[in-house]
């Protein structure tokens, strides 16, 4: 089951961009038991949603600053 704040992210009060899309749909599929397996792709989907990511940063500690970034943007 998701949590709350990304059942509100799937039904979104407006549209989301395509890079807000990805995210949504990396940390859906995190959460359905997927295992991120491209840890470039982790890292570029949260540098399009703002963040820095340094290419030796652990891609767990990432997908947590894209749920925080996510959870903040529609609190």
């Amino acid at each position: 089951m998701h949590p709350s704040w990304l059942k509100a992210l799937l039904t979104p009060r407006k549209a989301l961009t395509p890079d807000q899309q990805r995210a949504v749909d990396l940390i859906a599929a995190i959460d359905d038991g997927g295992i991120p397996l491209n840890p470039a792709r982790v890292n570029d989907i949260a540098r399009r949603l703002g963040l820095e990511v340094a290419t030796t940063a652990p891609v767990q500690e990432t997908i947590e600053r894209i749920r925080s970034v996510l959870a903040g943007a529609w609190q």
